[in-house]
């Protein structure tokens, strides 16, 4: 992901410092950030403690008033309907298949999540694609939390 970032940034010439760093234990100071994004993070940890722990990371991190984005995959998709809340799902390579961890979220349970890391929640919807009237079907949760003053 560094590199297609770093690629990324060189085509658009954004200025960008780039880390590699865990998620519960990220290389800052307190309330050093107006704003965040996290893609396709908290749903790779495997257990609520330390999901909780990465979360309230992510509040420590926020300005007072400072917003994140967050999305994580979603429990209601039908692909999952049969399954429990813990899936390995295939990551293909060029030369290998790797089982990658997956915690599927519902909508309640995150939103919980960050209220309990003491993030607001502003609003949780599903990504842009979805065009259905039940949000609750979604590929992808989308959460807009906000630390607040």
């Amino acid at each position: 992901m560094l590199r297609f970032a770093r690629k990324y940034s060189q085509k658009f010439n954004f200025a960008v410092n780039l880390f590699v760093a865990d998620v519960s234990h990220l290389p800052f100071t307190d309330e050093v950030f107006n704003w965040a994004i996290s893609v396709a993070t908290y749903h790779h940890i495997q257990s609520k403690r330390e999901r909780l722990k990465a979360l309230e990371e992510l509040q420590r991190l926020l300005k007072p008033g400072g917003e994140a984005f967050i999305t994580v995959w979603n429990r209601g998709q039908p692909r999952f309907w049969f399954r429990g809340k813990e899936v390995t799902v295939p990551w293909r390579t060029k030369d290998k298949t790797l089982e990658r961890y997956y915690y599927l979220f519902s909508y309640p349970e995150l939103e919980k999540l960050a209220r309990q890391a003491g993030l607001q929640v502003v609003k949780s919807f599903p990504e842009n694609a979805y065009h259905f009237p039940l949000k609750f079907f979604s590929r992808n949760i989308c959460l807009l939390v906000r630390k607040g003053d």
